[in-house]
């Protein structure tokens, strides 16, 4: 996508009296980890998202795919929206708990599933299989493509011959990865119930994110007047209205929005 006019969009944000910043965690604030578990707080971010907090005009969600219980860890920030598991698993500001789906109704169909998957990747350790509770999750990014996708097409013929409720479940795909999820694993779907339920009137929406998890919620946060950042190294495909190169580049951002909203 060529981008139209970014100075346009930077502007307007810059000119916001009010902020209402969603992010994404890996890819967006950091780069990505090397497996899912290995979890290392980031000093630095931490400190700059502690800025955010106690900014009294922008208020700030993290909207994250990982599980919440990872995202507290890495990020021990009271005060911040938190949302794992694309806004499944929730805590709000004020520290309250919120789920979107009931545990005990998708939980017994994963563990059906998990053996399954088990069992196909133990031959090949370079995989990595995610269990973030609510859903579950291939990893394939160190793996040669062509065993990477012959056996994640096999993952995936497993979940379609268990036959799981396409009312309950979707499969979400990306590269080299594969995931079995709740229908409402959607971050389209948290923007549109953040916006309805914590709405922060007269507030910018901004988001920021670097894949496709991502886009489902840009198209919400521009049909909602909002402006929408990706996360890309070279030019993409996307919906967005501007382009950020990298999880470096992000917070260099982040830190000029807390210099540039001074009202």
């Amino acid at each position: 996508m060529k981008f139209k006019d970014p100075q346009k969009y930077l502007q307007q944000i810059r000119a916001a009296e009010k902020l209402y910043l969603f992010l994404d965690y890996d890819g967006t604030l950091a780069e990505f980890a090397p497996t899912p578990d290995d979890i290392h707080p980031d000093p630095e971010l931490i400190d700059l998202l502690g800025k955010f907090v106690r900014h009294p005009q922008i208020h700030t969600a993290i909207i994250s795919g990982r599980r919440l219980s990872h995202i507290l860890e890495l990020i021990p920030v009271s005060g911040l929206l938190l949302a794992g598991t694309y806004g499944i698993e929730m805590i709000t500001p004020s520290g309250k708990r919120v789920e979107q789906v009931d545990f005990q109704t998708v939980r017994p169909y994963l563990e059906n599933i998990k053996p399954q998957w088990t069992e196909l990747i133990r031959p090949f350790p370079e995989f990595s299989l995610e269990d973030k509770g609510w859903s579950l999750a291939l990893h394939a990014k160190q793996v040669d493509r062509d065993r990477a996708e012959k056996t994640l097409q096999q993952a995936r013929e497993r979940v379609i011959q268990a036959e799981l409720p396409t009312n309950l479940f979707q499969l979400l795909g990306g590269d080299k990865f594969l995931e079995i999820a709740p229908i409402e694993a959607n971050k389209g779907l948290t923007i549109d119930y953040l916006l309805a339920r914590h709405p922060h009137k007269g507030s910018l929406a901004v988001y920021i994110g670097d894949d496709d998890k991502d886009e489902e919620a840009f198209k919400v946060i521009i049909k909602n007047g909002g402006i929408a950042i990706k996360v890309c190294r070279q030019p993409c495909e996307t919906t967005a209205q501007l382009r950020l190169g990298s999880p470096s580049d992000v917070r260099q951002f982040l830190t000029t929005l807390l210099k540039n909203n001074t009202h």
